[in-house]
């Protein structure tokens, strides 16, 4: 009984000392990012002017892998077979953390950093994600852990991951098939929102993939008999499926486009590709969709007397949520503080909502309360879903646009270029500095993390979406 007694007030006493410890190292993480603000803004100005779209980001890349090679990580280029991937690395032993970044941007979407529709370059890429935010957060807060490790003599290994191609679902799927993330512990993530908090919510499973079909060119008015029209087979496939969204389930979505539908009206198309997402709440709903929308290519093909192929780019799984993750990165952001927003800043943003015809809120202030239950998918699809069911993972959410802002468009593109984005990208550098150190202190944390993963896993092995011996594609598309 007294040993019992004597462990109890051991325990507790530890507690507050171990709470102590963690502010002591979230001071020094705050004062690192500080120092390093700076740098940090510039650099994720030049991602921004730089704008580079899927698997094409070369001086993306190399801004943050010369950053962090620079600041006394091993950077490892080239992962996965992918020329914009790497891998850059500090430390030794347990517990061995992870930390996505991203910086690919989007076509068509360029943006002066004003609040109006004003293309920087006219019909070039904008960062309408905020991916010029996320992996240079993301490499600021690596670095600002480093320093705070050194200092204070701690164990453990942080991996940056520098992550392409996200926006067409490629990168970390390619990446985790080749093995990549298997040796973490646990893996932390972030991204730009329009609201600020832990994102607990799961996403869509996904099939990307594209149909090209072939007949044969004839002339569209001398002989048009001899054609054999590969667009007839598309627009035949593409109103087969649209039929088909009757006899889906709501939680199914089905999107496409024409990306080569012939090169004149007077030619009958000898060449067509459509390209389309299928999304379900899991891969099994995926699969069974996917397999009547191939069937509507087959019947397109045989009623147009063409030949088609169908190439799966990608696929993803749904988003494994972690409770204990999430909730110490509930306890950092908190600790972090969401974005001060200035009157400016707030006016730039209700100028956004009016030119996009919102309700003129502003900017999200404060951080949305931890959901006490997941939160079912609401759209979208991520490749940080396979990581996700490799190895615990989390995120956290980043006011960085206003509140109900049209996504993958030119307002976001517009704040990532200025004061409002730069505030989002230092809180969450500081969130996710704090949360390695945390972790780093918190091995109870892991173990929970682990526990929890392993029970929603039941055993089963990561199994990629890809077929095996799939190619990456030499481009996003």
């Amino acid at each position: 009984m007294k040993l019992h007694a004597l462990s109890l007030s051991l325990a507790l006493a530890a507690a507050p000392l171990h709470a102590q410890e963690i502010e002591v190292l979230r001071q020094k993480i705050f004062a690192a990012i500080e120092r390093d603000s700076a740098e940090l803004i510039k650099i994720s100005d030049a991602i921004w002017r730089h704008a580079e779209t899927s698997l094409e980001e070369v001086r993306s890349s190399e801004e943050l892998a010369g950053l962090l090679s620079s600041r006394g990580f091993t950077v490892k280029r080239g992962i996965a077979g992918m020329p914009t991937a790497f891998i850059a690395s500090f430390g030794k032993g347990s517990p061995v953390i992870g930390i996505l970044g991203e910086f690919d941007a989007l076509p068509g979407i360029s943006n002066q950093a004003q609040p109006r529709q004003a293309p920087r370059i006219e019909g070039a890429p904008g960062h309408g994600c905020g991916h010029n935010l996320f992996g240079t957060a993301a490499a600021g807060a690596a670095i600002a852990a480093k320093s705070v490790m050194e200092q204070a003599g701690l164990p453990g290994t942080i991996k940056f991951f520098g992550c392409p191609a996200e926006e067409t679902v490629i990168g970390k799927v390619y990446m985790a098939r080749a093995g990549v993330f298997d040796a973490l512990d646990v893996c932390l993530d972030w991204h730009p929102s329009s609201k600020t908090g832990v994102d607990f919510s799961r996403t869509r499973a996904m099939n990307n993939f594209t149909v090209e079909f072939r007949g044969k060119t004839a002339h569209g008015a001398g002989d048009p008999w001899n054609g054999r029209s590969s667009l007839d087979a598309v627009e035949l496939m593409n109103h087969g499926v649209n039929l088909l969204r009757e006899h889906v389930k709501p939680s199914t979505r089905i999107h496409y486009v024409i990306s080569d539908g012939g090169g004149a009206p007077n030619v009958v198309p000898g060449y067509a590709k459509v390209w389309y997402y299928v999304r379900d709440l899991d891969r099994s709903g995926v699969e069974a969709t996917y397999a009547r929308v191939l069937d509507c290519a087959k019947g397109a093909a045989l009623a147009t007397g063409t030949t088609h192929e169908v190439t799966l780019i990608t696929g993803v799984h749904s988003y494994l949520l972690n409770r204990p993750l999430a909730e110490l990165l509930d306890r950092n952001l908190h600790a972090a503080g969401a974005p001060q927003w200035s009157k400016a800043e707030q006016a730039f943003a209700r100028a956004i909502q009016a030119a996009t015809e919102k309700p003129e809120k502003g900017l999200y202030e404060g951080i949305r309360k931890l959901p006490e239950e997941e939160v079912p998918a609401q759209g979208g699809s991520t490749d940080v879903a396979e990581i996700s069911r490799i190895v615990p993972t989390a995120k956290i959410r980043v006011a960085s646009a206003p509140i109900d802002t049209p996504w993958h468009a030119w307002p976001v593109v517009a704040c990532g270029g200025m004061s409002i984005g730069h505030k989002a990208l230092i809180t969450a550098a500081r969130s996710l500095g704090c949360a390695i150190t945390d972790l780093i202190l918190s091995p109870e944390v892991i173990a929970a993390a682990k526990i929890e993963f392993e029970k929603k896993m039941a055993g089963k092995p990561y199994r990629s979406p890809l077929p095996p011996g799939q190619k990456l594609p030499p481009t996003g598309k």
